[in-house]
């Protein structure tokens, strides 16, 4: 938006851009890598209120360094501060407890090993980021590996140890407390399997670190588990978050509280809603896979930036609230003629603690059976916070009246 004039403008702070960003909405400002933007008000740790070329608006604090500061310094006083906070999240029983209950999740381990039992005999096999060794324990009970190393960063391979040990594994399971990227090995693996996923597929990136385990310790020929990844994207109907969050305002106890709703759109629906369970009835459109991954050939260049397509034709009238978003990874056979293992993370399966993600436009758009909605999808890394990204975005919508033709563009931090 324009600048006001009659603005404070006193002692604004120069920053300069660490990447491309696109404004979701007249509220935000767009900039390029390298631009220099002075920041005037810093109203929360994840948006600042800034300046570029004469224009105003919110910007996201991560995608900018203060001007001055080295790269090299970021680096060394942040990177850290997040596998701290990373690995502690491991350290400790809560989220265990969350992975270890979704029975789709650990099931779908449990019968990859199960089904490829004969054929994991006598082979070598990692299992980056354990956790509490329950897939190792699964590979040493069910099948007969010569070794299973159990590599995990955090805190809790102290009690991944003794678990081994109660459980009996102790001469096939060796635990690990090292980074992927320090990790010494004695031999190369036939076997790596890990369950790095996150939310919208990549958020916390763990996958470089599988990427990077792979190059150096998977011999020619071996395996990777999951072998396969797609992320899933739907346009969608969401009443219930839409009027629990913005419609609210309109009348809450006979008063107009709509001054409040720019509020509520900047906070409930500039980030994208983990946890959420889309109804498959919500769903406007058939499903698309939008990004599809290949664990042998992807690369960890290709994490900073992936794009992909979608169109979709609208199957039934409704309104446009957002787009909804899961993943599905698939496990290769090692048996002959032997199918491969599905986990599904969307509304037709039984829900994991993944379950969906739900992005929001900021007005909802009502569409009409036979519309169209087409665009793109673009995962971009932050520059700084590595584990964090930014989804944005882009579609058209082509539809029997003039009213229902329009495009838009939003970007969602998740987080920085």
């Amino acid at each position: 938006m324009q600048k006001d004039r009659d603005e404070d403008d006193a002692s604004p702070e120069e920053f300069v851009a660490l990447s491309d960003f696109t404004a979701g909405d007249s509220d935000q400002l767009s900039f390029s890598r390298g631009d220099r933007v002075f920041v005037h008000a810093k109203p929360s740790s994840e948006w600042w209120w800034a300046e570029l070329d004469g224009d105003i608006g919110y910007v996201p604090a991560g995608y900018l360094r203060q001007d001055g500061a080295e790269d090299e310094d970021d680096a060394s006083v942040e990177d850290p501060w997040q596998d701290e906070e990373y690995f502690g999240s491991y350290g400790t029983l809560k989220l265990h407890l969350e992975m270890l209950s979704d029975k789709s999740r650990t099931e779908a381990y449990r019968h990859v090993i199960l089904s490829n039992s004969a054929s994991l005999r006598n082979k070598v096999v990692m299992d980056l980021g354990c956790g509490t060794g329950i897939i190792s324990l699964f590979c040493a009970q069910l099948a007969q590996p010569s070794v299973v190393y159990a590599v995990e960063a955090s805190p809790m391979a102290e009690y991944t140890r003794q678990l081994v040990k109660q459980n009996g594994c102790e001469e096939v399971v060796t635990v690990l407390q090292e980074r992927a990227e320090e990790i010494e090995l004695p031999e190369q693996v036939d076997v790596l399997v890990s369950e790095w996923m996150g939310n919208c597929l990549l958020f916390e990136f763990m996958v470089e670190s599988v990427l990077l385990a792979r190059d150096r310790w998977l011999r020619e020929g071996g395996v990777m588990w999951p072998s396969s990844a797609a992320l899933t994207l739907v346009p969608c109907q969401a009443d219930s978050y839409y009027a629990e969050t913005m419609a609210f305002w309109e009348r809450p106890y006979g008063l107009d509280f709509t001054p409040l709703q720019p509020l509520a759109q900047q906070e409930f629906f500039t980030k994208p809603k983990f946890s959420h369970l889309v109804e498959p009835d919500d769903c406007l459109t058939a499903p698309c896979d939008v990004l599809c991954l290949d664990m042998y050939s992807l690369q960890v260049h290709d994490l900073e930036e992936m794009k992909g397509q979608f169109h979709f034709c609208v199957e039934k009238s409704g309104v446009f609230h957002g787009f909804t978003s899961w993943f599905t990874v698939h496990f290769e056979s090692l048996e002959t003629g032997g199918a491969p293992v599905e986990l599904n993370t969307g509304p037709a399966s039984e829900p994991t603690h993944w379950k969906q993600t739900l992005f929001m436009l900021d007005k909802p758009v009502s569409v009409c059976a036979g519309d169209s909605i087409s665009g793109a999808i673009v995962l971009r890394r932050n520059p700084v916070w590595r584990r964090h990204m930014t989804v944005t975005l882009h579609w058209n919508i082509n539809g029997s009246t003039e009213d229902n033709c329009q495009a838009g563009t939003k970007s969602f931090p998740m987080w920085r």
